[in-house]
């Protein structure tokens, strides 16, 4: 794994909170360049709010965040993206009628032009497509394909090629393999392997422990807005997340109150 002595973004004591509701309650996480930080956590745990919370979408109500060395103040999430923060959320805003292409390049679409007029360059847009899918292993028939045609690890693949090419330094993906069977999983995590394997720090959010082992080089658990701890590849085992993310000594006293039926 290649990191940098300094995080590439450093969220330090981070609280959020919606009037009396404490969402966040002192979150503290690194994040590298060139490495997958795993971020688990059941339903409520507090997954959404972090995502948001370092993507610009939420300021936070206490804490700090450092972003390649400097209090990161984004007045909004465009902020954030045009700073090399991309999301990629599980629904994706892919339109399934319109080509791949199109899709690839929407809301930065490059432009020729002919006298006075200004066109879609649809032969740049074209060969950039297909290049980018084939860098991370996905062989379009053609850039003019239907996204609605693609599976869905597929288009995950689309988001996240688009968000490299656009010059992501954080890439941010939100259960990227939650509705997918075993052979698309598969695909999405050799993507996000070569994401990494490009210096791009990755925050791969999930609660599939299996997923997150597969490409993690670390992992933080979330439970009730709070970290359980951070632990390093090889230092924690796949029953021990799963612990931490269930909260396991609620289980071990429902367990006792059961009379050992759970």
């Amino acid at each position: 794994m290649d990191v940098q002595t300094a995080p590439l973004i450093r969220m330090k004591d981070i609280e959020k909170h919606f009037g009396s509701v404490i969402a966040l309650a002192g979150v503290s996480v690194d994040l590298f360049s060139g490495e997958c930080h795993c971020l688990l956590g059941d339903n409520g745990a507090g997954k959404s709010t972090f995502i948001k919370t370092m993507s610009g979408v939420y300021k936070p109500t206490k804490g700090e965040i450092m972003f390649e060395g400097r209090p990161m103040r984004f007045a909004d999430p465009r902020d954030a993206i045009a700073a090399g923060i991309a999301t990629v959320h599980q629904h994706l805003a892919m339109i399934p009628l319109m080509s791949v292409s199109r899709n690839f390049f929407m809301g930065n679409e490059p432009l020729r032009k002919i006298g006075p007029m200004k066109f879609f360059d649809h032969d740049f847009a074209n060969r950039v497509t297909m290049e980018e899918m084939r860098k991370m292993g996905i062989n379009l028939r053609g850039p003019d394909q239907a996204v609605g045609t693609l599976s869905g690890g597929e288009r995950q693949t689309v988001a996240i090629a688009r968000a490299v090419y656009f010059g992501a330094k954080v890439l941010i993906l939100d259960e990227p393999t939650s509705a997918l069977g075993v052979r698309q999983t598969a695909n999405v995590l050799s993507t996000i392997d070569k994401v990494r394997k490009q210096g791009i720090g990755v925050v791969f959010i999930t609660h599939n422990v299996r997923h997150a082992m597969a490409v993690g080089d670390r992992f933080t658990v979330l439970n009730r807005g709070k970290t359980m701890g951070t632990a390093l590849r090889g230092e924690i085992a796949a029953e021990e997340l799963q612990d931490l993310m269930a909260g396991g000594q609620e289980l071990v006293e429902l367990e006792g109150s059961l009379g050992g039926t759970v």
